[in-house]
C-alpha cells in the first residue's frame, strides 16, 4: 500500500512514506501500552491540562495545519480552517466537561454503596479517513483520550502528511511518549494489529466496504469496535418551508468539502407543491458557485481528492444520464490540471439510480419529487444508509413527528446536519453502529463498572439459572 501525498489540485506528487516495519509496529505497540498504564491512573483534571494545550496547539498553528490539509487532499482553505478551529473547541469542550461525563453514577439498591464507574479501556486502534484529516482523528481521540485510553492510528493512504502533523500534536503537548501513535500500515498489518494482544478495541470512519472487513476482525477477536461509515443523507422540503432558508442551506449542506462528507445531503425530496421554485433558486445558487484552487480563500468548490473518486462520481452521473436523469448544471469534469468536477444539479432521477441507490461522494445534487411528506419518509427510508437527515418545514412540532419515522442517526429540522460535541454522532443501518461525541461518545471506549459494596442492608433478590 503506497502512502502518498499527492496535490489533487494539480496532480502533483509532494511527498511519500514506507510501511511501518514489523519491528516498529511491535515498538509503537508496546510504546502505546506503557503510556496507557501511566496515563489511566491520572484523575481527569491532570488529563485536561494537555488537552487543553491541543486547542491552544491548534489554534497557534492553524495556517499550518489547515494549509497541510487544503494541499493533501484539496479542501478549500476557508474550510480547512474551520476544520482546525472545530477541533480546538472539541478539545476545550472535553477538557472542561468530561470529569462530569466520567463522574461515578450512584445507584440505589440494597448495597451498603453501589455506582457505576466508567474505567478506560486500554489502548483503541483507529483507522481514519481523508476527507477530514485532521478532525476525524481527534473526533475519536479526544473524548477516547480524556476516558484514560491511549490511541494508535491507522490514516489513509493519500494524507500521510496529515497523520504526522496530528501525531506532533499530542507529542508537543504534556501527554506520554507514545500514547498516540501514528502508523502507516498495509491492511494486513492493519489486521494483525486488532488481533494483537496490546490492543483493546477498534473505531473506524471509512466505507461500509473497509467496516465490515475491520469490524469483522474486531468481532473475531472479541473486541469492542465504534464503525462511523457512509450516508446518503435525505434533505427533505415540505410543501410549508422557507424556500430561501431551504436552498441556503441545501447548498451549504451538499456542497460542502466540494461533497466530500458522509453528511452531505445527498438526496433531495421536495414536495411537489414547491419543487419547480425549489429546483429553480437552487440550481441558480449552485451555478455561482465559485470552482477553484482551493488556497484561494474565495474558493467555494476544490478538486475531488482522488482522481479515481472523481472516475467513480463521473460513472455515477453517466449511468444516471443512461437511465433518464437529466443535467440542469454542471454534469462533467473540469478541463486542466487537477481532480475537479463541476457543481451538478440532476433532475427527473429514480429510485433505480446509481446517485439514488449508491453514495455520491463529490459535488453532485439529484433532485426527486414526491407527493408529500408520508412518501418523503419512504423514500429517506429506501436506503441502505441511515446517518443523517434534513427536514425543511414551517411546523416544527409536526417535523418532530416526521423525525421520529426517518430511520437515521440525526434529523436536523430546518438546518443542516452537522457533528457538534454536545451531540451524539452515528448511524444505523450499513451507515454503522456506536456513537462519537458527548456523553455517548466518550462512555463508547469505558468499562461500564458496577461496584456493589457489602454487607447488603437487606435480602438480596437472585435469580440464576443452572449454570450460574
Amino acid at each position: 500500500m503506497a502512502y502518498e501525498s499527492i496535490n489533487p489540485a494539480t496532480g502533483q506528487r509532494m511527498a511519500s512514506f514506507p510501511e511501518a516495519r514489523p519491528d516498529e509496529i511491535g515498538a509503537a505497540l508496546d510504546r502505546a501500552r506503557v503510556a496507557f498504564t501511566t496515563w489511566r491512573t491520572c484523575s481527569v483534571e491532570e488529563r485536561s491540562e494537555p488537552m487543553r494545550q491541543v486547542a491552544a496547539y491548534l489554534r497557534t498553528n492553524k495556517d499550518h495545519l489547515a494549509g497541510l490539509i487544503t494541499d493533501e487532499m484539496g479542501k478549500p482553505i476557508a474550510e480547512s480552517e474551520g476544520e482546525i478551529e472545530k477541533a480546538a473547541w472539541t478539545a476545550e469542550f472535553y477538557a472542561g466537561r468530561a470529569g462530569e461525563f466520567l463522574d461515578d453514577v450512584p445507584v440505589s439498591t440494597n448495597a451498603r454503596k453501589s455506582i457505576i464507574a466508567f474505567e478506560p479501556l486500554g489502548v483503541v486502534f483507529a483507522v481514519m479517513p481523508w476527507n477530514y484529516p485532521v478532525w476525524q482523528v481527534l473526533r475519536f481521540a479526544i473524548p477516547g483520550l480524556m476516558a484514560g485510553n491511549g490511541a494508535v492510528v491507522k490514516h489513509s493512504p493519500n494524507c500521510p502528511q496529515s497523520a504526522l502533523a496530528v501525531e506532533e500534536i499530542f507529542r508537543a503537548c504534556d501527554f506520554p511518549d507514545g500514547l498516540v501513535t501514528n502508523l502507516f500500515l498495509s491492511n494486513e498489518d492493519a489486521a494483525r494489529v486488532i488481533a494483537d494482544s496490546r490492543i483493546a478495541a477498534v473505531t473506524l470512519t471509512g466505507s461500509p466496504r473497509a467496516g465490515s472487513a475491520v469490524a469483522g476482525a474486531a468481532g473475531a477477536a472479541l473486541k469492542k469496535s465504534v464503525m462511523e461509515l457512509g450516508g446518503s443523507d435525505p434533505f427533505i422540503v415540505l410543501e410549508d418551508a422557507d424556500l430561501g432558508g431551504a436552498v441556503e442551506f441545501a447548498v451549504k449542506s451538499r456542497f460542502q468539502n466540494t461533497g466530500q462528507s458522509c453528511i452531505a445531503a445527498k438526496r433531495f425530496l421536495v414536495v411537489d407543491a414547491v419543487a419547480d421554485e425549489f429546483e429553480h433558486r437552487f440550481v441558480e445558487a449552485v451555478s455561482r458557485l465559485r470552482v477553484g484552487n482551493p488556497r484561494d480563500p474565495t474558493t467555494q468548490i476544490g478538486p475531488l481528492a482522488r482522481e479515481d473518486l472523481r472516475e467513480n462520481l463521473e460513472r455515477q452521473v453517466r449511468e444516471s444520464e443512461a437511465m433518464g436523469a437529466r443535467v440542469l448544471t454542471g454534469g462533467a469534469p473540469t478541463e486542466g490540471p487537477g481532480f475537479f468536477y463541476q457543481p451538478t444539479v440532476l433532475t427527473d432521477v429514480t429510485t433505480q439510480m446509481p446517485v439514488f441507490t449508491e453514495e455520491t461522494f463529490g459535488p453532485v445534487a439529484p433532485i426527486f419529487r414526491v407527493r408529500d411528506a408520508d412518501q418523503a419518509v419512504e423514500m429517506a427510508n429506501d436506503t441502505q444508509y441511515g446517518l443523517g437527515a434534513d427536514l425543511w418545514t414551517g411546523d416544527g412540532e409536526a417535523g418532530v413527528k416526521i423525525a421520529r419515522q426517518i430511520e437515521s442517526g440525526s434529523v436536523f429540522i430546518n438546518g443542516m446536519v452537522f457533528s457538534d460535541p454536545r451531540l451524539p454522532f452515528g448511524g444505523v443501518k450499513r451507515s454503522g453502529f456506536g456513537r462519537e461525541l458527548s456523553t455517548f461518545g466518550i462512555h463508547e471506549f469505558t468499562n461500564i463498572q458496577t461496584i456493589w459494596v457489602g454487607p447488603a442492608t437487606g435480602p438480596q433478590m437472585q435469580v440464576a439459572g443452572p449454570a450460574e
